[in-house]
C-alpha cells in the first residue's frame, strides 16, 4: 500500500499558480537598435507604437513539461513509501526458570513410569520436561541443576533445542551427591535480577531433601518472594522413602506457600505431567503482540522522473528549435 510520509507537502501544489497571479511579471532590460524612422515603419506596417516590451512566447512542450516536473518534486517532497503487510512479533512477559536436582537421592528408583515399571526419579523428570519446555512457544526458559551446589546452566533464552539437548546431558551426582534446595532458589533470584518481566516463575524439581545448602529453603524463598519470583515446587518420589532418600514434601509445600507458588506431588510420569498443566493455567503469561509494517522509501521515483521529463523537454527543445535560413 502507497502512503505519504509527509503529505502536507502536497499543499505547495498550486505555489506557481498564485505566484502567476500575485507577483509582478519579470522584466529585464536589454540592448535595442533605435532608429529614427520607427513610427513610418510601424504606420507602414497599420500598427500602433507601444512601450518597448517583448513578452517571450512559450511552447506547449515548455508548459507541459514545467507542470510535470512540479508536481514530480512535491510528490517526492511528501514522501511516497510502500508500506507492506503488518509483521506481527509476539513476546512473552514471562520467565520461567527451572530448577532440577541432580542430587544422589534422585537416582533412587522409586517412580512409576506410565507402563507401571519404576524407574529412576531422574529419569521421569527428564522425559516430562522436556515435553515442558517445548510447549513453551512464547516463554523465555531457563535452566538450573543443583547438588552440593546450584549452577546456573542456561540463561533465560528461546532457545529450546539447546534448553531440550542441556536436559538431555543431564545425570545424576554431576552437581555433587547432596541436595542445596536454598541455594538453587539463591541462584534463580540472582538470575531474575536482569529479568524485564512481571512474571517470574520458578519451578522447582526435588525430593526436597535439603542436606547442603549455606541458607535454609524457607528464608530463600522469603527472599524469593521480595524479587517477585513465585516459586512452584514439584515433589518427585515416594514419600515412604527412607535414609539419604527420603523426601521432604512439607519443606517444599512451605517454599511455595511463601511466595504465592503451588505445591504439587508427583507420584507418577501421568501425574507429573498434568502438574504442568496446572502450572500454566494458573501461571498465566502475559503476552505482548507487537506490530509494525515495513517501509520502502518510493521518494526516487518521482524525484527521478522529473528529471527525465525536464531532460526530454529540454531534448525535444533543442530538436526541433528553428533554424535560421541559409543566405541566398
Amino acid at each position: 500500500m502507497l502512503e505519504l510520509g509527509w503529505p502536507l507537502a502536497l499543499l505547495a501544489l498550486p505555489l506557481p499558480v498564485l505566484a502567476w497571479w500575485l507577483l509582478p511579471a519579470h522584466r529585464e532590460r536589454v540592448s535595442a537598435v533605435r532608429i529614427p524612422f520607427f513610427a513610418e515603419i510601424v504606420q507602414a506596417t497599420g500598427g500602433e507604437p507601444q512601450s518597448g516590451a517583448v513578452v517571450m512566447r512559450r511552447r506547449w512542450i515548455q508548459k507541459i513539461a514545467a507542470i510535470l516536473v512540479w508536481v514530480l518534486l512535491v510528490v517526492a517532497l511528501a514522501k511516497p513509501q510502500w508500506v507492506g503487510e503488518p509483521i506481527v512479533r509476539t513476546e512473552a512477559a514471562r520467565d520461567v526458570m527451572l530448577a532440577i536436582d541432580l542430587s544422589g537421592s534422585m537416582d533412587y528408583r522409586d517412580f512409576p513410569d506410565e507402563n507401571g515399571s519404576l524407574v529412576r526419579r531422574l529419569d521421569a523428570v527428564q522425559r516430562v520436561v522436556d515435553q515442558f519446555i517445548a510447549d513453551r512457544d512464547s516463554d523465555r526458559v531457563g535452566l538450573i541443576v543443583f547438588g552440593d551446589r546450584a549452577y546456573l546452566q542456561l540463561p533465560f533464552t528461546r532457545d529450546l533445542a539447546t534448553a531440550h539437548d542441556l536436559v538431555e546431558l543431564m545425570n545424576v551426582g554431576m552437581a555433587g551427591p547432596r541436595t542445596a534446595v536454598g541455594d538453587a532458589i539463591g541462584v534463580a533470584i540472582k538470575s531474575f535480577e536482569t529479568s524485564e518481566v512481571d512474571e517470574r516463575l520458578l519451578i522447582l524439581l526435588t525430593d526436597g531433601n535439603d542436606t547442603a545448602s549455606k541458607m535454609t529453603p524457607v528464608n530463600a524463598a522469603e527472599i524469593a518472594k521480595l524479587n517477585n519470583v513465585e516459586i512452584y515446587t514439584i515433589g518427585v518420589g515416594n514419600p515412604g522413602a527412607t535414609g539419604e532418600d527420603r523426601v521432604d514434601f512439607d519443606t517444599l509445600k512451605s517454599i511455595s506457600s511463601r511466595t504465592g507458588g503451588e505445591f504439587f506431588e508427583a507420584v507418577d510420569e501421568t501425574s507429573l505431567q498434568e502438574v504442568y498443566r496446572r502450572i500454566d493455567d494458573l501461571a498465566v503469561a502475559d503476552v505482548r503482540t507487537t506490530a509494525w509494517r515495513p517501509r520502502k522509501s518510493m521518494v526516487h521515483l518521482p524525484a527521478g522522473a522529473a528529471i527525465l521529463v525536464a531532460l526530454s523537454a529540454y531534448g525535444v527543445l533543442l530538436v526541433t528549435r528553428r533554424r535560421p535560413e541559409a543566405a541566398r
